[in-house]
């Protein structure tokens, strides 16, 4: 993580507001832009998605699952642009990706760090099998069926990020639409 990496400040209806250094809007808890990316493979009641696992040194939500990966957009950089570059430094591949909706949460973490995001959420697909992901960032990945990651997010809430459900939700839909 950079220190000095700054994050765009948003209202509720993601118009730029301002900029501050990531820990500190982290700190304070301030509404920012990010995105999450889901990546999805197959058809019909086979369809998995690509889940990874998070380093368990990072700066919050360490060792839990989430979606395929998720970050801040840079300052004048556009959203899907970030997601693209994301994926590939995260993953190690690149999809065409597309912006699917947006949500608001906030969650206090135990380290006294605030994630307050308008989050963009950014869908794509691959069939890859094998990944050559970041392993400062990831610590594991897998694909795991829809149908079953749904029952394991209702049965274990614990195991996953704040923002992945919300995130899952919105993509799964755009899915099925």
């Amino acid at each position: 993580m950079l220190k000095d990496e700054m994050m765009v400040l948003v209202d509720e209806n993601d118009q730029p507001v301002g900029r501050e250094e990531k820990m500190k809007t982290h700190e304070l808890g301030l509404l920012h832009r990010a995105f999450s990316v889901c990546i999805f493979r197959g058809q019909g009641d086979d369809m998995e998605f690509l889940l990874q696992r998070r380093q368990d040194d990072k700066y919050h939500c360490g060792g839990l699952w989430t979606n395929t990966c998720c970050s801040h957009p840079r300052a004048d950089e556009a959203v899907l642009d970030a997601g693209s570059r994301r994926l590939a430094e995260e993953m190690g591949f690149s999809v065409q990706l597309e912006d699917v909706g947006t949500f608001i949460y906030k969650a206090a973490f135990t380290n006294g760090l605030i994630e307050h995001e308008l989050d963009h959420v950014l869908l794509g697909t691959t069939e890859k099998e094998t990944f050559n992901y970041n392993s400062e960032e990831v610590a594991e990945v897998k694909w795991l069926n829809v149908k079953n990651l749904f029952d394991d997010l209702e049965k274990n809430p614990n195991h996953y990020t704040p923002w992945f459900l919300p995130a899952l939700e919105i993509a799964w839909k755009a899915v099925l639409a």
